[in-house]
This record gives structure tokens, sequence and C-alpha cells, in this order.
């Protein structure tokens, strides 16, 4: 069995070309208004080992990064720039993490932002 390595930064930009090419016209439209080039954000503790996950994208609080343990795309939530919160195993291709994103602002709803502790409200 191989050892796992982190994914190289040409690889992902492989990855990310290929989920690009799959994309609708408004999904790159999307894509091309949230992406960065790719950075590398600390995650502890799954991202240690790998010296963190790549961040492809940035749409507010939250961010688009590529797990490169799990092999697919993420989206979560950051308060602290260069540091990813919420670890996620999803194994979504690109297009697929655009889209939730395109879904969240067309209905609102957003699971990233469900993850918060619900506000106490006195009685």
């Amino acid at each position: 069995m191989a050892e796992w390595a982190p994914i190289s930064e040409a690889a992902l930009l492989d990855r990310v070309a290929q989920g690009v090419a799959r994309m609708s016209a408004a999904q790159k439209r999307v894509w091309e208004a949230v992406r960065v080039d790719p950075q590398r954000w600390q995650q502890h503790p799954y991202g240690d080992a790998g010296g963190g996950f790549w961040v492809v994208a940035i749409v507010g609080q939250t961010v688009i990064w590529y797990n490169d343990v799990e092999d697919g795309f993420n989206r979560s939530r950051y308060s602290v720039h260069g540091q990813i919160e919420d670890y996620w195993c999803n194994q979504d291709e690109l297009e697929v993490a655009i889209d939730f994103f395109m879904s969240t602002l067309e209905h609102g709803a957003d699971l990233v932002r469900m993850l918060k502790r619900p506000a106490k409200i006195g009685r």
C-alpha cells in the first residue's frame, strides 16, 4: 500500500481545471467571482500531516478548499484568515461545491451556517 502524500499545487490546478471544464456558464461566472490562487490554509488537527489544505475560493466568511486526504472539495467557515474552522470529508467535485454555494445564494439556506450554535433566547 502506498503512503499518503499531500497533493501538489500542479495536481490541484489540474483538478480545478477539470472541474471548471464541467461547469455550466452560470457556475463559471460564480467561480470567476470567488476564486483565488491556491493558498495553503491550516486546519487542526486533520490538515497537520500535509501542511494544511489548499483553499481555492473565498466567499464571505467561508472557503472552498480541497481535502486531499479524502479527495474532494468542501466549503467551511473561517474567522481567522488562513485557518479553516470546520473539517469536512466530502468527496465533491469543484463544480458540485460551486453549485451548493449557488443554491445558498438562491434559496438562503446554508448548511455551513447551520452548524453555528443557535442563539440563546431569554424566557
